[in-house]
């Protein structure tokens, strides 16, 4: 007598409940993009939500509330999210990657900024930054800029290069100059409205001064510095900048695929003037659809791969070696640039269709384009890999 097999049980990832969340969340984001356009902010709805979903805290301790996602489930939660909006990708990643300076801190301070705070959101950017040692902290003076969804940050970062009474730059034990990173209260700095530009309007990435303001040392710290890191977890093994590539890469492959897919139902509904038959009956247009697709899937198969297998060895070993961060480096500007590519195809295919605002290409396009502008796109990562891969002395400074 046959039997029938029990279902087997699935059990379900981080990366399946956050895509389920940010899937959820898809049609608030696109009644959102409209505004997110205009007043170069994410909507307030749309903050609450993304914080009830805790899409900030990704990269997060968990002992701070967070989530402690792995780097490919990161990378693809982004993706997902850039499928409706860039410009709430772009602000998520950033956030996230700041985020990870919890793991800097003591406990009472990460604490104040995340753990105690459902909405506490670390921004920053670069720029010119002083600190002169004062007390227990520093007198601080900056003007920095790029400052990723720092309007609705609740704390703000700038990079300091610590310097005497002077202004000559006081060098650590290894001859070198030192920098800490300082923490601030929102209300304490100057905002400058800067970001008037093509693409990733919302991420409101404004300027912001600091004028003579005193900050204690324990709000201040040397980023992805072994010596101040406050936890075995191996996520922090990973340096933000790695985070940062991976999570940016997918906020291109998420733009690509959404073009991708919007193109698709277009073949079926358009008849180019002077033509009789649908573009899905096109054999160029096939063909370039096809290797378009192929484009972006093989890019992020490569990175998330890339990723898996490096995590699984930091896991094994509890380090994270040059090589890895120059693989991750490599993946994901190589992940960035054929998402342009793929793009870039599809966007020629839908001719006069793709230049109207009101559709699903024209933005998507000047996001896409402003995201390859970015320090994360600079094709002169091949460079820095290249030289690597042919033996030369690492420069690790964008790794």
């Amino acid at each position: 007598m046959a039997t029938s097999a029990s279902p087997v049980a699935v059990e379900r990832t981080d990366r399946d409940t956050y895509l389920d969340r940010v899937r959820e969340l898809a049609p608030l984001i696109a009644e959102s993009v409209e505004s997110i356009e205009q007043n170069r902010r994410l909507a307030p709805d749309l903050l609450s939500a993304l914080y009830d979903a805790g899409l900030f805290r990704l990269l997060l301790e968990k002992r701070f509330n967070g989530a402690e996602v792995k780097p490919s489930d990161f990378s693809a939660i982004i993706e997902e999210v850039a499928k409706h909006d860039a410009s709430t990708a772009w602000c998520l990643c950033q956030a996230n990657g700041c985020s990870m300076t919890a793991s800097f801190l003591n406990d009472d301070v990460a604490n104040k900024i995340w753990g105690n705070d459902p909405k506490g959101v670390l921004a920053w950017g670069p720029g010119k930054s002083l600190a002169v040692p004062e007390g227990d902290g520093f007198r601080v003076n900056a003007n920095c800029a790029f400052a990723s969804g720092g309007r609705h940050a609740t704390w703000i970062g700038t990079h300091s290069t610590v310097v005497d009474t002077k202004g000559e730059p006081i060098l650590n034990e290894k001859g070198g100059k030192t920098f800490r990173t300082m923490l601030i209260p929102v209300d304490q700095i100057d905002w400058e409205d800067i970001w008037h530009v093509i693409g990733l309007r919302g991420t409101a990435s404004d300027g912001y001064e600091i004028k003579d303001l005193y900050v204690p040392y324990e709000h201040s710290v040397h980023r992805d510095d072994p010596d101040e890191r406050r936890t075995d977890n191996p996520l922090y093994l990973f340096r933000q900048t790695n985070l940062y590539a991976s999570g940016f890469s997918g906020v291109a492959m998420g733009i690509a695929q959404s073009m991708i897919d919007a193109f698709a139902k277009l073949t079926l509904e358009k008849t180019p003037r002077m033509r009789k038959t649908t573009l899905s009956q096109n054999a160029v247009v096939q063909a370039e659809f096809a290797r378009a697709s192929i484009r972006l899937d093989a890019a992020r198969n490569f990175l998330r791969s890339e990723l898996d297998d490096i995590w699984a060895a930091v896991l094994s070993t509890g380090e994270l070696t040059v090589e890895q961060r120059m693989r991750i480096r490599l993946a994901t500007t190589h992940g960035i640039h054929e998402a342009k590519g793929a793009a870039d195809a599809i966007y020629d295919a839908a001719g006069a269709t793709a230049i109207f605002a009101s559709g699903p290409y024209e933005r998507r396009f000047r996001d896409l384009h402003t995201v390859t502008q970015q320090m994360q796109g600079r094709k002169a990562h091949y460079e820095t890999v290249g030289a690597y891969l042919l033996g030369n002395e690492p420069d690790l400074s964008s790794t």
